[in-house]
C-alpha cells in the first residue's frame, strides 16, 4: 500500500490542553516474544505467575495520580487471571485486547488470526462484562505485509488498533506509515501509533517500553512536551507489569541484546512512570481519541 493511501484522522483538543494516552499491555514476564524460542505457550502454566501484584502496583499507582488509562490485556490472562481483570473494569480504566496468547500477527494466517481476535475479545468481555473495542498486536507486529489484519479487526467489531509503530526496528516496524492518528481505508478502524519523534528525517520511538528505560527521564519529559505544544499532538505511553517488577526471576541463556533490553533499568521503571503521571495529563485511548473512533464507525 502506497504511503499516500493513509487517511489522517483528526484527534481534537480536550479542554484545552492535550491530553496524553496512557496504555499498560497486560502480559507476565515468560510471555515477551523474546522469550518464546524458550518457553513454550505449554510450560506457561508451570511458571511463577507474577501479574496479579504487578497489576495490584500499576492499579494503585494510576488512583494515587488520579489516571485512568487503557489494558491492552491476553485473553491468557482473563481466563487464568478473572479477578485481575475485573480489578482493572472495576477501578475505571479502560479493557482492550492483546490478543489471546502473545502471537505475533506475522506468524499467522488470516483465518488463525481471525478465530485469535474474536476468541480473545469475546473471553475478555465475558469476564469483564464491559464491551471491548480496542487492540493491540503482540510486538506490534501489523505492517506492511499484513496490512489484511485491519478489515479482519473491524469484521470481528473492533474500532480501534494501536499495532503499528511507524519506526525502523529489528523485530518490527512500518517507519514510512503515519505517527499519529490515521485510517488504511475511508471506513475502516483508525490506527493510533504509538508515539514517535521525528528528528533529521527519522522517526525514533519514545513512546515506552525499552527505550523509555533507556533514555533518561528528561529525555522522555521533552519529547512528550514536544509532541503537545509543538505537535498539537496527544501522546501515547505503554509499558508491561514485568518492567516495574526488578526482582523477577532471570532467565538464563539469553543472548547479550536480549539480556539488555529485557532487564535494563527495571528498577528505576516506576518511578519514571510516577514522573511522568505527574508531569502530565493522562486519559484512556478511547477517551482521548473519541472523535477518532467514532469517525471510524
Amino acid at each position: 500500500m502506497d504511503k499516500h493511501d493513509f487517511i489522517p484522522a483528526s484527534v481534537p483538543v480536550q479542554g484545552g490542553a492535550r491530553v496524553n494516552a496512557l496504555t499498560v499491555d497486560v502480559e507476565d514476564y515468560f510471555q515477551v516474544s523474546a522469550f518464546e524460542s524458550r518457553i513454550g505457550r505449554d510450560d506457561w502454566r508451570s511458571m511463577a505467575p507474577r501479574i496479579e501484584r504487578n497489576v495490584e502496583r500499576i492499579l494503585s499507582l494510576f488512583e494515587k495520580e488520579q489516571a485512568r488509562g487503557t489494558f491492552f490485556t491476553l485473553g491468557w490472562v482473563a481466563r487464568r487471571f478473572p479477578h485481575v481483570v475485573r480489578a482493572i473494569v472495576e477501578a475505571g480504566h479502560e479493557l482492550a485486547s492483546h490478543g489471546l496468547e502473545h502471537k505475533r500477527v506475522t506468524q499467522q494466517t488470516p483465518d488463525e488470526f481471525r478465530a485469535d481476535i474474536d476468541h480473545a475479545k469475546k473471553l475478555l468481555e465475558d469476564v469483564s462484562g464491559q464491551p471491548v473495542v480496542g487492540y493491540r498486536a503482540a510486538s506490534y507486529s501489523i505492517g506492511e505485509g499484513n496490512l489484511w489484519a485491519h478489515e479482519l479487526l473491524a469484521e470481528t467489531g473492533h474500532r480501534y488498533s494501536s499495532s503499528i509503530y511507524p519506526v525502523r526496528h529489528d523485530l518490527y516496524g512500518m517507519p514510512h506509515a503515519p505517527r499519529f492518528a490515521f485510517r488504511l481505508h475511508r471506513e475502516g478502524i483508525v490506527e493510533l501509533p504509538v508515539t514517535t519523534l521525528r528528528i533529521a528525517g527519522r522517526n525514533f520511538p519514545c513512546g515506552g517500553g525499552g527505550f523509555f528505560r533507556l533514555y533518561p527521564y528528561a529525555v522522555s519529559r521533552w519529547a512528550f512536551d514536544r509532541i503537545n505544544t509543538r505537535e498539537c499532538q496527544p501522546g501515547i505511553l505503554y509499558f508491561h507489569p514485568w518492567e516495574i517488577d526488578p526482582d523477577q526471576p532471570r532467565m538464563r541463556g539469553l543472548d547479550v541484546k536480549t539480556r539488555f533490553r529485557h532487564y535494563l533499568n527495571l528498577s528505576r521503571m516506576e518511578h519514571r512512570v510516577e514522573r511522568l503521571l505527574t508531569d502530565f495529563r493522562w486519559d484512556r485511548m478511547d477517551r482521548v481519541f473519541a472523535g477518532s473512533i467514532s469517525a471510524s464507525e
